[in-house]
């Protein structure tokens, strides 16, 4: 049996004080066709069409040791797998380990306890700028956009292993979010945060769509599913079901 994705959000989405409603036609991002993962004889999941647009929000769902993590990491291109077919944008990207650029550019993941260099906040998130070989003043730019919109700013210059859970989570979605990706791939972005922490990062998770990105994530956090216009899916018995 194959599930084919199809986003289902629509301007309501958007239906949020604080965002301004949207009606934009959604087109194919990522097409996956015969996506197999195996750990020797086991079979993990086997997923013969999955299909992701551009504009929209997903969730990813399962029990733990179902692949959620490993699904999420073979999209982004840090794991290999089986795959039959897969097209970009409409390109086919056949077999295609590691990335192309173009992929590695457009796709970013960020991992449940993500690293960060014991340099300075601000150093953190234009890392990834300055090794595209941005000039300085464009990544200073950038830097302060993306702390201001992660809430970040008053952080700059702190190091980044005095930080809260929380804080360390905001400052890896500003490093994520300031490359601009097509398509980002959260794991677990609230898991180990209550609270304001916790409030605080799902509070920038529609903002990423409403800014013309696709999102992906993969959690167990009830708020995170039950998002206003987010698609569901679930992996179950190596299947990826539509919810």
């Amino acid at each position: 049996m194959s599930f084919t994705i199809h986003t289902s959000i629509s301007a309501a989405v958007y239906e949020n004080e604080n965002l301004p409603l949207r009606d934009e036609r959604r087109k194919a991002l990522l097409g996956v066709r015969g996506l197999r993962k195996r750990y020797g004889e086991h079979l993990l999941f086997d997923i013969d069409v999955l299909d992701i647009a551009t504009h929209s929000a997903y969730v990813l769902t399962g029990m733990n040791g179902a692949g959620k993590s490993t699904l999420l990491r073979i999209l982004g291109g840090l794991e290999r797998a089986e795959i039959d077919s897969l097209r970009f944008e409409g390109e086919d990207v056949l077999r295609a380990h590691p990335y192309p650029r173009a992929l590695r550019e457009a796709i970013v993941y960020v991992h449940q306890h993500p690293i960060l260099f014991s340099t300075s906040v601000a150093h953190n998130i234009g890392y990834g700028l300055q090794v595209r070989g941005m000039p300085k003043e464009q990544v200073a730019r950038m830097v302060g956009e993306a702390m201001a919109w992660a809430g970040v700013g008053h952080l700059a210059g702190t190091d980044p292993t005095k930080l809260s859970g929380g804080e360390k989570q905001r400052v890896a979605l500003a490093r994520a979010k300031v490359l601009n990706p097509k398509l980002l791939l959260l794991d677990e972005p609230t898991a180990n945060l209550d609270g304001q922490a916790r409030e605080q990062v799902i509070e920038l998770i529609p903002t990423v769509v409403e800014a013309g990105g696709t999102i992906m994530i993969a959690c167990h956090d009830r708020d995170l599913i039950g998002l206003p216009g987010v698609q569901r899916l679930k992996l179950r018995d190596g299947q990826l079901e539509i919810r």
